[in-house]
């Protein structure tokens, strides 16, 4: 199993504060706290507006501060572009998170194929993990997409999948996956497909998911000084290329 995580974070900021950063000459420095970075392999500041010590020896904190003058004009740009806006948001790093396998991801799969001339039988199992998260979330909005070859005819499926014969694929739609569900999150879906070409070739699994409230790095920000204060924070993480063969 290879998995690789990454994240970003984005700042958002009210229009308000930029005629506050360009009615002051010196405004106060932004300055920001990550904590919780022990799972970080890699943190990519964004080189314009952001700046670090990389001599920093605490391996579970690392402070950044911004470039006040190259976020002032970055904003005022955005405002240009878009002078409605009752916000803009600012990308200011990106990071990877060390993994330790399928042990790592949220939700793990287990595909399973019996192919013949006439017919192909899916299982494909799925269990939900808790472990990977720092506090379980829902996952929300999963989809399974099957691509089935072999000239499919007919699918009998449990629970219903959604046929396309354009695109030969199968598609399960769960709502949500977690603790609470049926079996602690655990579950399978099975298809059987009658052919008028196989057999089948079995192929690659795709999943799709989001979930909100939680991260897979256990990160945290904060802001360092006065000046400033965060209203708000977001945090949620979703599926890139998640994919499981048999």
């Amino acid at each position: 199993c290879i998995v690789k995580i990454t994240g970003d974070m984005t700042m958002s900021f009210p229009s308000g504060i930029i005629k506050v950063f360009t009615s002051n000459p010196s405004p106060a420095v932004l300055s920001f706290r990550i904590r919780n970075t022990s799972k970080f392999e890699q943190i990519l500041p964004n080189a314009q507006l952001v700046y670090s010590d990389p001599s920093q020896s605490d391996s579970n904190t690392k402070d950044f501060w911004m470039n006040m003058q190259t976020l002032t004009a970055y904003l005022k740009k955005l405002a240009e572009q878009n002078p409605s806006s009752s916000y803009y948001n600012v990308d200011i790093l990106k990071y990877q998170v060390s993994s330790n396998g399928i042990q790592s991801t949220p939700l793990n799969l287990a595909t399973y194929w019996k192919c013949s001339l006439t017919t192909t039988d899916i299982r494909v199992d799925y269990k939900y993990n808790p472990e990977a998260m720092v506090s379980p979330a829902v996952l929300s909005n999963v989809q399974i997409l099957m691509p089935v070859d072999g000239g499919v005819t007919c699918m009998q499926s449990l629970p219903t999948a959604i046929w396309n014969a354009e695109q030969k694929k199968a598609l399960w739609k769960l709502s949500e996956i977690s603790e609470k569900s049926e079996n602690g999150g655990s579950g399978s879906l099975r298809a059987k497909f009658d052919l008028s070409e196989g057999p089948t070739k079995p192929s690659t699994l795709a999943v799709q998911f989001v979930s909100e409230g939680s991260t897979l790095s256990g990160a945290d920000v904060e802001l360092v000084g006065t000046g400033y204060r965060l209203s708000l924070i977001k945090k949620r993480f979703a599926t890139g290329r998640y994919m499981a063969d048999c």
